[in-house]
């Protein structure tokens, strides 16, 4: 019996990154209950960082990752702009601006430690009318307040040294910014935690989570593992305490377990252009608009990838699916679910003109290489291609508003108590994943008593 267990031991951790290998074996032993002290629910950046920490944290405890997908990092993880960002836009104090500047450190720290490659190429955030420079100086000082290294204000002739193609009359010069492939970092995330005994289940659709009855075949010691987590074949674990990691799904899920249904997600799908191959010289780092404040997304920016391509924008559109990546991707439930929700009618109505300016550059490439043009006014249509697409997770309250900070509550009852959901983990999440991970782990320390 111990070498049998000492063999799937070391099956788990051998298995790839993708988890298909553990999940094999698990399935292999399903007869057998199947019994962990945490399940994080979703593997994409901040649940792997999480799992991660927490068995790094309690070699002695027992954790698994479960996922829906049949690989990891699916979904946000896998199509974001891959930007390393520095902390400047975020309010002081917030939870974002501490775990975004923590979090690049740590993250330009593990990528030297792993050997994963990235790129410290810095931003510009680029001033293009005279109104735009004190919102720009203001940005600048919530930079410094957030301890951001390296901020300095540059003039016209110090924008066109740093990006010659570019065009602005002020810019806030970031160097410390850079980009990395997520989807490596996460699966690296997922290397280590299974390295140190973790067990990752993919293909594993959380349904249902409820209470296990005590029976007379239970140890003396009573119910150690209480909550039985099922997945969409019927599949079961059982488990002390759970942490979710859901994204897209955060709220389902958190009904799911009786908790509390707001914040509510609306997904939003964001299109990117790409610039063609020979015209990639035009952009050197990261060129961004300065935020205005009337509007709730950020706007077009320039983004160089680690592959060598240039991804412009992205627009802001009503996904109507959650994991709809493409124009015409459609689920009713998603639907029905975001458009009869008040807090999303309350948003639309609240910036209509900028919505509808949205969608209508969603449809016309010329509209959005005008917005690209205020920067780099050599960028033709000509230069440039319909790019990937992402959807954001967008948590959003009854009254209509965006909920801007990261988000993370449990519950009450048997259940409730047992789970720590992360509710809202938008961009710079993945920046930001491991100083998150610390978070959640010191959280589960003192919620579950491990």
């Amino acid at each position: 019996m111990a070498a049998a267990a000492a063999a799937l031991l070391l099956l788990r951790r051998r298995a790839g990154g993708g988890g298909g290998g553990a999940a094999a074996v698990w399935r292999a032993q399903r007869r057998q209950r199947s019994t962990f002290d945490v399940a994080v629910v979703g593997a994409g950046i901040v649940g792997l960082a999480s799992a991660r920490e927490l068995v790094r944290r309690h070699p002695s405890l027992t954790f698994a990752v479960l996922e829906k997908e049949k690989e990891l990092a699916h979904h946000q993880s896998g199509h974001n702009s891959g930007v390393i960002h520095s902390g400047i836009y975020y309010t002081p104090g917030s939870l974002k601006a501490k775990l975004c500047v923590q979090g690049a450190a740590l993250c330009y720290e593990y990528c030297d430690q792993k050997g994963i490659p990235y790129k410290q190429c810095g931003k510009l955030i680029v001033a293009i009318e005279q109104d735009e420079i004190p919102r720009l100086k203001a940005l600048y000082e919530r930079g410094l307040q957030n301890n951001v290294r390296g901020l300095k204000l540059i003039g016209a002739k110090e924008i066109q040294a740093k990006e010659p193609f570019c065009r602005g009359l002020m810019a806030l010069d970031s160097p410390y910014t850079g980009i990395v492939n997520y989807k490596q970092v996460a699966q690296s995330y997922a290397e280590d935690f299974q390295e140190a005994g973790g067990t990752i289940l993919t293909d594993f659709e959380v349904t249902n989570m409820e209470m296990a009855k005590e029976s007379s075949s239970e140890s003396a010691d009573g119910l150690k593992y209480p909550v039985i987590v099922r997945n969409s074949k019927g599949e079961e674990i059982y488990c002390r305490h759970i942490v979710t990691c859901a994204g897209l799904y955060s709220d389902r899920l958190s009904e799911i377990s009786g908790c509390s249904p707001e914040p509510r997600i609306v997904p939003f799908r964001g299109d990117y252009l790409v610039l063609k191959p020979e015209k990639c010289y035009m952009v050197k780092g990261n060129i961004y608009p300065v935020p205005n404040p009337r509007f709730p997304f950020l706007g077009f920016h320039f983004t160089p990838r680690m592959d060598g391509s240039v991804w412009l924008g992205p627009n802001a559109v009503l996904a109507f699916k959650r994991e709809g990546y493409k124009l015409f991707d459609f689920s009713t439930g998603d639907f029905l679910d975001a458009v009869t929700y008040s807090g999303l009618w309350k948003l639309v109505l609240r910036n209509l003109s900028y919505g509808l300016s949205e969608m209508y550059r969603a449809c016309f490439l010329s509209a959005q290489v005008k917005q690209l043009q205020k920067f780099i006014p050599e960028v033709t249509i000509n230069d440039v291609l319909r790019g990937p697409s992402g959807v954001r997770a967008q948590a959003l309250d009854s009254d209509g508003n965006l909920v801007d900070d990261f988000v993370f509550d449990g519950g009450s009852g048997d259940i409730g108590s047992r789970i720590l959901h992360v509710r809202n983990a938008p961009s710079p999440a993945a920046t930001s994943s491991l100083a998150i991970a610390k978070m959640i782990a010191d959280e589960v320390k003192q919620r579950f008593e491990l």
